[in-house]
Parts: structure tokens; sequence; C-alpha cells
């Protein structure tokens, strides 16, 4: 069971917040911390990563025993993580929409690759990506929040699907949980320490935490006891 911690933007733009934000997200029980590159990324912008940042996170992630991931949304974000080695990337939904070529770029590393399908027809793979078998597909609604009335077509058993787990974006942690009783083997979900910052929209969905740490540890139990045929 693998518990995704997506810190995202945030951070507010606040480099030094990272390291708090890295830390409870291990503390949580999340077992990878995922930011964005290539997003709202220009000079000035809240998400401007430079390489001496990126380095930061790192060694912070390094610090706290705790794998580190990205999103990579841009080209030049691409050529950012070059420099650097990463056991796992994540392609999102976005991307998969509107630069199929850059998912094919990330594909080509090998690595294993999580990929969001929130804007994609979730009733069958991408076809342009059918020949890459490192991917681990994740089923995602691409609004913010993503209210109940949205997921009615929400998977009804993961396993006889082709998607390995779930990106959240609802509020509150009803739904990673319902997506584990499913048969969902990776989650993703948002971290805040302030749900009511609105710096940006993701603070309102994200799981404080307390939250995080009470969906992973219910989360595991729930895998647990499927795993013993429950």
């Amino acid at each position: 069971m693998i518990f995704i911690s997506e810190i995202g933007m945030n951070y507010n733009g606040n480099i030094d917040l990272c390291y708090e934000l890295i830390k409870q997200s291990k503390y949580s029980g999340a077992n990878i911390v995922k930011f964005q590159i290539g997003w709202r990324d220009k000079e000035g912008e809240i998400n401007r990563l430079t390489e001496e940042k990126i380095q930061k996170l790192i060694d912070w992630a390094n610090y706290f025993d705790i794998e580190i991931m990205f999103s990579i949304i841009s080209n030049d974000g691409f050529e950012k993580l070059s420099k650097f080695n990463f056991l796992n990337y994540k392609i999102a939904s976005r991307t998969v929409k509107y630069d199929i070529e850059l998912c094919k770029k990330i594909l080509n590393l090998k690595k294993n690759t999580f990929v969001s399908l929130g804007m994609s027809d979730k009733e069958k793979k991408p076809a342009e990506l059918s020949d890459f078998d490192n991917i681990k597909f994740l089923w995602c609604k691409s609004e913010y929040p993503t209210h109940p009335s949205n997921l009615i077509d929400f998977p009804k058993n993961f396993k006889d699907s082709f998607f390995t787990g779930y990106s959240d974006h609802s509020i509150g942690i009803e739904m990673p949980l319902i997506a584990i009783t499913r048969g969902a083997t990776v989650i993703e979900k948002h971290f805040t320490l302030d749900k009511s910052d609105q710096t940006i929209r993701d603070h309102a969905l994200s799981a404080t935490p307390q939250e995080f740490e009470q969906m992973t540890k219910i989360g595991r139990d729930i895998f647990k006891k499927i795993n013993l045929g429950i």
C-alpha cells in the first residue's frame, strides 16, 4: 500500500516551509512526498523551482527518510530534473491531455511512472501510451474540489480495471478509504498545514497531518484485512 503526499504548491512559494511539510508527511505515514515542476514556475511565480531549491527538497527528503517525486509538467522542468536521479515520476492529467510527447519522454526514462487520467477517457488506456509497461494509472477527477455528486462513476472494483490507484481531489479522507476497500493500492492525497489558507485553491481539498495520519493508519489496516481474505 503506497500513500503519496501531494505537497504541490501548498508551500505557497516559501521553500523553507517545505521542510516542515516533508517532515509532517513522513510523520503522517506517507511513503512518498510529491512536488510539481513546470507549472506556475516563471520568474516571480509561486512555484519557481531552481536547481538549488530542488537539491534542498531532495536533501530534506533524504534527512527524513522519505522518497521524493515530481510531476513533470513542462520540457523545462524535465531538463531541470534530468540532472538528478529519482526512483519514480508522476505525469499529471493535464500533461496526458496537452503534451503526449512529454509523457513519452518521461516514460522513456524507464522509471516507474504514476499517470493520472483526470482529463482522459477512463474506459481505456490512452492509445499513445499503450507500448509502455512502466505505468501505474491513477483514477482521478480534475475538479478542485471534486464533490460527491461528481464521483458517481468512481470505480466499483479497481482490480477489474486498469487502474492501480486513486489520485484524490475530494474534501476529506473518505474517498481514498473507499478506494482502498475497492482494491486501490496507491493513494495520492494533497497535503497542507492549514486548510483555511487561501493562497491557492488546493489547501481546501488537502488533508492536514492529523487527517493524513488517520487515513494512512485506517487505510493500511483495511488493506491488510482485505489481503487476509476478509
